[in-house]
């Protein structure tokens, strides 16, 4: 027998940052209520790696300059959050972000079966 699948009222959000602000930009996700269950708040995971990309002409990149390949070493934040909170903690996240464009993946969650 096949469980339902159920659209939680939480979603998945991700988004890298520069390692410098990584730990800024999860405070501020955290007091605008994203990683908040029933019992936790503030609740995160990360992974370090490295990004990498170039500056077009016109950027004003946070870090590096135009036309050239950078590295930066940067953490992917993830953590879960109420749908009815989701604009307030995409807001947080841009105001904390230091990039000039922030790209942040949201997944839905779902829920299997019910106990």
């Amino acid at each position: 027998m096949m469980n339902e699948l159920v659209l939680s009222n939480y979603v998945t959000l991700v988004v890298i940052v520069p390692e410098t602000h990584a730990d800024q930009v999860r405070e501020a996700m955290g007091r605008a209520g994203a990683g908040e269950s029933e019992r936790y708040a503030f609740g995160s995971f990360s992974v370090k790696g490295i990004g990498r990309f170039m500056p077009k002409q016109g950027a004003k990149p946070f870090i590096g300059q135009e036309n050239v390949l950078e590295t930066v070493a940067e953490e992917r934040i993830e953590t879960i959050c109420l749908r009815e909170r989701l604009q307030i903690v995409l807001e947080a996240i841009k105001e904390a972000h230091p990039y000039e464009e922030t790209n942040i993946d949201i997944y839905p969650i779902y829920q299997i079966g019910h106990k």
